[in-house]
């Protein structure tokens, strides 16, 4: 793994990978999470396959746990909490805590948070997510009849969901600072994004631009993860940090 802050440079080798990785994450101490999206369980009341590794920063596996199935979003807070939104298949498929569409998890392996009636809508699949201090962002649309793209917002530190209709419908990449938004919704395999910013005006997300970006790479699934202001999308060998 390569790990690159201001101009310094640093290469770890990771060995002991058990899983097909979907998603990487940072945690407190400088370790790092892997997940797989997908896991399975062999009998129909057995217990549900890790999918998770925690690793240490010289990438020594220290924890492996479940984090729920089919992910298509995952990302960790200041805290080292993960958050996760859910895709279809994991909804539907058995697993408790996927049911719920989103939710929230320690470096244990333990449900730490679950939407409780609070979503305006039930999900059907996880777009993208982002940090911002203490705040966590998962964005999701619903399979109901009203359809929509949904933002929700978890303050940490005082545990209140707030939830607001997308200027973008199904975005790969958002990232909030403030009242302001960057989000990215992909050309699926080619080298283009279209790039729309926001501002939040009371409960509504209002549009201020919107524009088609040229990347140096192709751009494909899981390719964009916002954290404190900034989002950073992965255009083929390359990663881009676009400024909310």
């Amino acid at each position: 793994m390569v790990t690159v802050t201001g101009q310094e440079e640093r290469r770890i080798l990771v060995k002991d990978i058990r899983i097909r990785p979907s998603h990487l994450a940072l945690l407190p101490d400088s370790r790092f999470l892997l997940v797989s999206g997908r896991t399975f369980r062999n009998e129909i009341e057995g217990p549900w396959t890790s999918n998770a590794v925690v690793f240490s920063p010289s990438g020594t596996p220290e924890a492996e746990f479940c984090v729920g199935d089919d992910i298509p979003a995952l990302v960790t807070d200041v805290h080292g909490a993960i958050w996760a939104a859910y895709g279809d298949e994991g909804i539907y498929g058995g697993h408790p805590e996927s049911g719920a569409g989103l939710a929230g998890w320690n470096t244990e392996g333990q449900a730490i948070w679950a939407p409780e009636g609070r979503l305006p809508d039930h999900p059907l699949e996880g777009c993208t997510a982002a940090t911002e201090g203490e705040q966590v962002w998962l964005v999701w649309y619903p399979g109901s009849s009203r359809g929509g793209t949904y933002l929700t917002r978890i303050t940490l530190s005082t545990g209140v969901v707030a939830s607001y209709l997308s200027p973008v419908r199904h975005p790969d990449g958002f990232a909030v600072r403030g009242n302001r938004a960057v989000l990215t919704r992909r050309d699926h395999n080619k080298r283009s994004v279209e790039l729309t910013r926001a501002e939040l005006d009371g409960t509504i997300w209002a549009v201020t631009s919107r524009c088609r970006l040229r990347v140096p790479g192709r751009v494909v699934m899981r390719c964009g993860q916002g954290r404190d202001g900034s989002l950073w999308l992965r255009t083929g060998n390359t990663w881009l940090r676009v400024e909310a």
